[in-house]
């Protein structure tokens, strides 16, 4: 009885989580949306505020879903991603809408590289016993 109390324990922990964040308008919605006529504003009306703004002018305006799957205490996988980006020119009209899906993605590795700082490097036992002998039982 407690090894089948175990295993189903086991099953249901390992069972994946299902999680969905963010927004994307549906093909309705965005076929709306003109470029030339509308503004930030009436972006923002029909679509709400944006996930992301792009860092590098704040002309881009990105709306992201994801689904991802996540199993006990493995990393994360997204199952799909899709991400709706709207481009305004410097007046704040759309100029232009486009679609992408997890295929148009690249997968980004992060370099694992450490920023050396400077100052000795102490053991345990220096952090420990360093201070073994600094304090005088006098009051300053």
């Amino acid at each position: 009885m407690a090894l089948t109390m175990t295993a189903m324990a086991t099953v249901i922990g390992c069972s994946p989580m299902h999680s969905s964040h963010g927004y994307i308008p549906d093909e309705e919605l965005v076929a709306k949306l003109r470029p030339g006529v509308h503004d930030r504003d009436s972006v923002t009306s029909l679509f709400g505020s944006p996930s992301s703004v792009a860092q590098f002018n704040g002309e881009t305006w990105l709306y992201v879903k994801r689904e991802s799957e996540h199993i006990a205490f493995f990393d994360e996988k997204i199952m799909e991603q899709d991400v709706l980006a709207i481009r305004f020119n410097k007046a704040g009209v759309v100029s232009g809408v486009k679609r992408y899906a997890m295929a148009d993605g690249k997968v980004l590795t992060p370099v694992e590289r450490k920023t050396p700082t400077r100052g000795k490097e102490m053991t345990v036992l220096e952090q420990l016993f360093g201070n073994v002998g600094r304090f005088t039982g006098q009051g300053q």
